[in-house]
């Protein structure tokens, strides 16, 4: 899941909070109001119209829009509420523009089929936005393609967008460039740290302070949340140490004043510097403890964290980790989540954008590698325990699961399934996140396979269906490209089965037989066949041909299967197909082959003992003799069937017999005996027929998790 969110509040970062901007604030209210291009030419808007806010990450770019957004929405020109969405991670990896309009469709309550491309997302998004009036506020596009491919086409709703710069390839787009404050404003940010006691008594201090900061808002946080860890310390220290404090990573460039930076590079380390020398100085005032946690935050997915996170990240216990998180947060290093997305429990914290390269490069260069991949493996098995003590809070009591769960620290546990599903909501994104990340890193596969395991199964438990379906798909994706690194191939053949029943249950057959094909070259691949797999790969495809009405390729596919459930022993298996072969021959008039693929149904059920099932497959070999001519021996086996269905509670199936033996009957001339049966089938219909029994049906397909990892993939994977 991207980080989508719903809005319908007033004000997602505080007015309180919220200082200056009023000439941007007024730009961007001017741009909504100014006729586009559109209707300068005399055309209607074909589109929303869309509002850019551009600036550096640092300068409270986001934090603009967002106010900005909430003061639409007070003015009830918007209606139907906030649509919030990002679509830059904070490593920097573009996100797919599908999981984009996925994620966006399911906050709207029309969640898009699992799998969908970029073309069939968006344009679900847009017909989803159709005649609704909403403001879709963009953030981190860091390309115009990807935007424009999410922008309504209904002109009532209005897309916000927050870049770094120009947008070129989106029409008619209203830029506000956004950069430091005004200098008041400034100083007013760092009163919140100092106090005005202490800006009162220095104030060409605090103006310099501010100066250093290039008036930028994520700069100034960090200055006074120096001031106010410090309370003893004049606003003169705190441009002291600013100006003296070396660059943890060595990333501060040149300052302004010195006249140099006349490249390209040196104007791009100019402009970072302010925040730089900032993070620098808050950076130096950690406690050693503190100083780590915050460099391993780098490892958090999406930037997001709670206690449980930061906990395992640094080896701590949770209530430390509780604090120093608060602490970190005191320093300006994090933000609430709830605060910048309107989402998240009050235990979320995300690392700001414009900071996160910055604690990477402290991570890479402070933490040897090896650390960093402990901690990364700790994290990841925190979130399978917390994900597997959600799920278990469900079950009935005193199953082994509850059992598990009661073995647990009590801070691992969950006392109410209630509470599990809060924490679920509020973590979610991060959760998903982190089965991303696994996936993309490669040496936590064997742990990334057991989050994609325990991540799906509380997927489907706690989410309704299709929004259970479209991340379940995009988890099968993950698990598929772990086993292909790995070389696991029955953990690919699980994949892509899942993966092509999906594709066929969203209505892309084609997709699905593809997924099936693949799935069967790998079981046929592997040193030792994987029969089962094989097996299902071959039905599969028979069923989709089916579903395709190509009966003659579905007979043949089935057929295909029928050896290997032979071999398998599976008698059941077989009976079904058979019995699938005939239902396929019999829609391409092969009747001849159809009674033999339906006797051999019979003779396969009779030795499993399903009584209701033979006189179903007999009832089947009497219509095929029937049809071929044969009335006689369709009399004889249809009195057969007659006297096995007889043996059962099934009216319905007792009423269809009759009827087929009247019809033999009125072939043969005794049209008495055909009354007689018909009088029979009308009697047994009105006394009232038991469920429908329609024959053999296909399996429904159902939503499987990723395989968890066995002890036997464990060892292959370390293997290879």
């Amino acid at each position: 899941m991207t980080d989508v969110t719903r809005q319908t509040v007033t004000d997602p970062t505080g007015a309180a909070e919220f200082l200056g901007r009023r000439r941007e604030l007024s730009a961007l209210r001017s741009d909504i109001a100014r006729a586009g291009l559109d209707t300068l030419a005399g055309r209607p808007a074909p589109r929303s119209r869309v509002l850019l806010v551009a600036g550096r990450p640092g300068t409270g770019r986001t934090a603009l829009a967002e106010y900005f957004a909430a003061r639409l929405l007070d003015t009830g020109d918007y209606p139907d509420g906030l649509l919030r969405a990002r679509l830059t991670e904070p490593g920097g990896r573009p996100v797919p523009v599908a999981r984009v309009a996925g994620d966006l469709l399911e906050a709207l309550g029309a969640p898009v089929a699992p799998g969908a491309d970029d073309e069939d997302a968006t344009a679900a998004l847009r017909a989803a936005l159709t005649d609704r009036r909403v403001v879709l506020l963009v953030d981190d596009v860091d390309d115009a393609e990807p935007l424009a491919e999410l922008i309504p086409d209904d002109r009532h709703c209005l897309v916000l967008a927050v870049a770094r710069g120009p947008l070129i390839g989106v029409p008619d787009v209203r830029p506000c460039t956004v950069g430091g404050l005004d200098r008041n404003t400034a100083v007013r940010l760092l009163v919140r740290g100092a106090g005005d006691i202490r800006v009162t008594v220095d104030p060409s201090a605090a103006d310099r302070l501010a100066e250093l900061c290039g008036d930028l808002p994520a700069a100034l946080e960090l200055a006074a949340g120096w001031l106010a860890a410090h309370p003893d310390a004049t606003v003169v220290e705190a441009v002291r140490r600013i100006v003296e404090t070396p660059d943890p990573v060595g990333a501060a460039g040149p300052d302004p004043a010195d006249g140099e930076g006349e490249g390209e590079d040196d104007v791009a380390d100019a402009a970072e510097a302010p925040l730089s020398r900032a993070f620098a100085l808050a950076h130096a005032a950690l406690p050693a403890h503190t100083a780590r946690m915050l460099r391993l935050l780098a490892l958090a997915p999406a930037g997001l964290v709670d206690a449980h996170t930061a906990a395992a990240l640094a080896g701590c216990p949770v209530p430390a980790a509780r604090a120093t998180l608060a602490e970190l947060t005191a320093f300006g290093l994090l933000r609430p989540a709830a605060s910048e997305t309107g989402s998240g429990g009050p235990d979320q914290y995300r690392v700001p954008g414009c900071l996160a390269t910055r604690i990477a490069a402290l991570l890479a260069a402070l933490e040897r590698p090896g650390e960093a991949l402990l901690a990364r493996a700790r994290m990841l098995e925190r979130i399978v325990t917390r994900l597997r003590a959600c799920q278990a809070v469900t079950e009935p009591p005193g199953s082994p699961a509850r059992e598990w769960l009661a073995g647990l620290p009590a801070a691992l546990r969950f006392e109410t399934p209630e509470a599990a599903a809060d924490w679920f909501a509020t973590r979610r994104p991060m959760l998903v996140a982190a089965a991303r990340t696994a996936a993309a890193g490669g040496e936590l596969d064997t742990l990334a396979r057991r989050l994609f395991a325990a991540l799906s199964r509380v997927l489907i438990a706690q989410l309704p269906p299709a929004p259970a379906r479209a991340e379940v798909y995009r988890l099968h994706e993950l698990a598929l490209a772990v086993a292909e690194r790995r070389r696991l191939t029955r953990e690919r053949a699980a994949a892509l089965l899942s993966l092509g029943d999906m594709d066929a249950d969203a209505g892309r057959p084609y997709a699905a037989l593809d997924r099936y094909r693949a799935a069967l070259e790998v079981a046929r691949n592997e040193r030792e066949e994987d029969a089962d797999a094989a097996g299902r790969a071959l039905e599969s495809i028979a069923d989709t041909y089916a579903e395709l009405a190509e009966w003659q390729r579905a007979a043949d596919w089935y057929g295909r299967a029928l050896p290997l459930s032979q071999t398998r022993g599976d008698l059941a298996g077989t009976a079904r197909l058979h019995g699938r072969v005939g239902e396929a021959l019999v829609r391409t008039g092969d009747w001849a082959g159809a009674l033999r693929a339906w006797r051999a149904a019979a003779a396969a059920h009779r030795r499993l003992g399903d009584v209701p099932a033979q006189a179903r497959a007999l009832s089947e070999v009497a219509l095929a003799q029937e049809r071929m001519g044969r009335p006689d021996d369709a009399l004889r086996t249809g009195s057969d069937a007659l006297r096995l269905a007889e043996r059962t509670a099934r009216r319905e199936l007792q009423a269809e017999l009759r009827l087929r033996l009247a019809d033999c009957a009125e072939q043969l001339g005794r049209d008495e005996a055909a009354a007689a049966h018909r009088a029979a089938a009308a009697r047994l219909r009105t006394e009232g027929a038991a469920r429908a029994d329609e024959g053999p049906k296909a399996p429904a397909r159902t939503l499987t998790p990723p395989p968890a990892p066995t002890l036997e993939t464990q060892t292959a994977a370390a293997n290879d």
